[in-house]
């Protein structure tokens, strides 16, 4: 690597002082005193060492803010790399071509730089340059050289406060040396130098009022700028405040100087005591009178006005041994008013001698002189008034049982006039009519009965309103309430429910049984818990009662008990005091149930049970054969279902085969059944109680319903029990008897016990197995269409009309 040679010359250098005279006398130095011996070290061989130093570190350039020689030398760089032609060299950096541009610039050839304007230190500090060697091509024969150049301050900025003025307070009568406030300022000039060093001092001082102290009673402290007190004598009530007149230097004081002000305010201390002006006082207070203000009280206090040193808070500390009267503060007079808080009585006193006292609300500074607390005597004399009666205790609370009897004395003495004069009594709300009072005694007694579950009882508590007047005194009058507290007595026993239930026989152990419960018309505590317990011995050895929580229990068998309805007697108490109970005879009836809990009939209760004793083999035997029955029935259905179709393909007309007949057709889209060959038609008697149809002689299997035709599905709607009376069985044999047999079916049904009432749900949906009525197409079927007469169709109302005219003889 080759070397680099940077020729530096520096103004003060002592080195080289020759060349640096011969620099500044001449613009442009000699190339011979650029590049002095003393500036190449690395051409010279170290004795010991054959190594030459590659890199020559540039000390920083110091250059002074302000220059006015423009431009200015400030170094030369050279390079020493071995080159045949010349080098060219270049400046880069902020001052040169980055912000802030153009305040240096580099001579190309001879490596010269150069400050092109005055430099301001308070802007620009330093600036971070770095020069390169080229070659006339353009490539770098040197590594970039970094260049410092540092500006040098001068005092060419102004001290200045940070405010215009200060405010500061100190307390009255502090000692010297008490620190008040501090000012301060500030220098743009660099603080490492003289420029910026500050010094404080007060060049002036006044008094407000003016000239009331003439002493210098302020310091300032000339380094960190703390004003303090310099002697005795700051009184509030000799001199409110000062202005003093502040100046900063720099230089240490020598320098450029600037001016302020500073405000100090003289504070306050309590050191005065409030004062009573005068001291004795006479007033009139009325009696029974709450609340009222008697008079005020004066007392002046000298300390700064509207301050907490001068407010002051009065008390009353002898003669109102109850406390009868109560004393505040006027915030804006500062006087004290004494007021009523506690009736006054003219019989029991008629005057009052009141000792006041007051002080301020801090405490009394030591500094200030001693003297003891100012009091002052205020006389009250009561005016006496005809009072109005007065009820011992308001509300008057009576507790008393919710049975007492009537005319029992619930409470007495209740009132009294202070004046001794006679009261008259009455009873002014008594929602319930309870209660009775005497007019001239007060005593207070029972009407009649309460009853504690009357809607103007509430948390048991009864209340009426007792009125007091005096008739001598123009009826004035007072009231007060009377608060009835019942307490709950054991008056009712407790009700079993329920009186009758059912019992399931073919339940799990811990579902067999019956719930039961009770009702009692008392409230807690007399009510639940309640306890069961079986009444009859023999019938406790069949049955026991098990408890479940407070209010229930459950009735269960001790084993397994035939089907039927039991009796038992059961003893039901509560938890009053003393305890009340009750017997009652439980219904129950032991029976199989249903997934409903309902009792099944005996008759399907024994199928199932029968089917319980079965083997495996047995029931599967029966279920194959079900299935078989099911597919042949399904069979049936398919093969009557196919006939059906090819019925329609071939003909497809209601009436008639003839397909020259052009008249209006009526076409079958979703018949279910009929056709002159359907011997299964619906049978218009299941309409009616299908359970107690006649069997017909057929026995074989409905192929629709799958149900044997000699047992219709059982109506849940309508008792099965009574029997049914006989309907009509003949069929009719002639069209015009249809009417007939209808109305004698109607007349049957309505006096059909096993009819359901009129609100009950009805079953529409089920059609039958089969039919007794046969086909409605052997109506005249014997012979042709040309032969019939169908003129009697018009006989049959206005729901044939249609089929009327479809067969009309015109």
């Amino acid at each position: 690597m080759v070397g680099k040679v940077l020729t530096l010359v520096l103004v003060g250098l002592g080195v080289l002082v020759a060349a640096v005279d011969q620099v500044l006398s001449s613009p442009h130095p000699r190339q011979n005193d650029l590049n002095p011996p003393v500036l190449n070290p690395w051409r010279e061989k170290s004795p010991g060492l054959g190594r030459v130093k590659r890199d020559w570190i540039i000390p920083p350039i110091r250059v002074l803010e302000n220059s006015k020689q423009v431009p200015e030398y400030l170094v030369q760089i050279k390079s020493d790399k071995v080159f045949t032609g010349a080098v060219t060299y270049s400046l880069e950096g902020p001052g040169v071509n980055q912000e802030p541009k153009d305040f240096f610039e580099i001579d190309e050839k001879t490596g010269w730089i150069m400050s092109k304007m005055p430099l301001d230190r308070e802007k620009y500090k330093s600036f971070t340059l770095k020069a390169f060697a080229l070659s006339p091509s353009g490539e770098r024969l040197e590594n970039p050289t970094t260049i410092e150049i540092y500006v040098l301050d001068q005092n060419d900025n102004r001290p200045s406060f940070i405010q215009p003025e200060f405010t500061g307070a100190v307390p009255e009568f502090s000692i010297p040396g008490t620190s008040v406030l501090t000012v301060s300022a500030v220098d743009a000039d660099d603080p490492t130098t003289d420029n910026a060093m500050l010094s404080y001092s007060i060049t002036n001082q006044e008094s407000i009022p003016p000239f009331s102290i003439n002493k210098t009673m302020f310091g300032i402290n000339n380094e960190t700028g703390v004003i303090y007190t310099r002697d005795v004598g700051l009184d509030r009530d000799v001199v409110k405040s000062f202005r003093l007149t502040l100046q900063v230097a720099d230089m240490s004081g020598f320098g450029l100087t600037s001016t302020s002000l500073a405000i100090i305010h003289i504070t306050d201390i309590n050191n005065h005591n409030p004062k009573f002006s005068p001291q004795t006082y006479k007033m009139l207070a009325m009696e029974n009178k709450v609340g009222e203000d008697v008079g005020r009280v004066n007392a002046t206090d000298k300390d700064e006005k509207n301050s907490e040193n001068w407010r002051i808070i009065y008390s009353i500390t002898g003669g109102d041994p109850k406390r009868n009267f109560a004393i505040r503060t006027d915030r804006v007079t500062n006087q004290g008013i004494i007021s009523i808080v506690k009736p006054l009585d003219y019989e029991s006193q008629a005057e009052y001698h009141l000792t006041v006292s007051a002080k301020n609300e801090v405490p009394l500074s030591i500094k200030a002189p001693y003297e003891q607390t100012s009091t002052a005597t205020v006389i009250i004399r009561v005016l006496n008034e005809n009072e109005a009666p007065q009820f011992y205790r308001n509300p008057i609370e009576v507790s008393v049982a919710e049975s007492t009897n009537p005319g029992t004395v619930l409470i007495s003495d209740i009132a009294h006039d202070p004046d001794n004069g006679k009261l008259r009594f009455e009873l002014s709300y008594d929602p319930e009519r309870w209660l009775t009072i005497n007019q001239e005694t007060g005593e207070i007694s029972l009407r009649k009965n309460f009853n504690i579950r009357s809607p103007h009882v509430k948390n048991n508590k009864y209340t009426a309103v007792v009125k007091v007047s005096d008739p001598e005194a123009a009826g004035i009058s007072a009231t007060a309430s009377l608060e009835i507290t019942l307490w709950e007595t054991n008056d009712f026993p407790p009700v079993l429910v329920p009186m009758i239930g059912t019992v399931c026989s073919d339940r799990e152990p811990e579902r067999l049984g019956l719930l039961l419960t009770a009702v009692d018309e008392d409230l807690s505590p007399h009510a639940d818990p309640f306890s069961f317990e079986m009444a009859d011995a023999d019938m406790a050895a069949n049955w026991t009662i098990i408890p479940l929580n407070e209010t229930h229990a459950m009735l269960q068998p001790r084993m397994d008990l035939t089907w039927g309805e039991f009796s038992i007697p059961i003893t039901v108490s509560d938890s009053g005091e003393p305890a009340r109970s009750s017997n009652a005879l439980v219904n129950v009836t032991v029976c199989p149930c249903d997934r409903a809990g309902q009792c099944m009939s005996f008759a399907a209760a024994a199928i199932f049970r029968s089917n319980v004793g079965l083997s495996f083999i047995a029931l599967i035997i029966i279920m194959a054969s079900a299935a078989l029955l099911l597919l042949l029935l399904l069979l049936a259905v398919a093969v009557r279902s196919c006939s059906g179709h090819r019925m329609k393909k071939s003909g497809g007309l209601l009436v008639g085969d003839s397909e020259d007949d052009v008249r209006d057709n009526v076409f079958n889209y979703d018949e279910q059944g009929g056709g002159e060959e359907d011997e299964d038609a619906f049978n218009i008697d299941l309409l009616r109680t299908p359970g107690d149809m006649a069997p017909p002689p057929e026995t074989f299997s409905h192929p629709v319903s799958g149900f044997p035709k000699h047992k219709q599905p059982l109506r849940k709607d309508a008792p099965y029990n009574l029997p049914s009376p006989r309907y009509p069985r003949k069929r009719p044999t002639n069209p015009t008897d249809i009417e007939d047999f209808i109305n004698d079916g109607l007349e049957v049904a309505d006096n059909d016990p096993n009819a359901p009432p009129y609100d009950t749900a009805l079953i529409y949906d089920y059609e039958g197995d089969g039919s007794l009525a046969g086909s409605l197409s052997s109506i005249a079927s014997m012979g042709s269409e040309e032969d019939q007469d169908y003129d009697y169709l018009n006989d049959w109302g206005p729901r044939f009309k249609k089929l009327a005219n479809m067969y009309s003889s015109d």
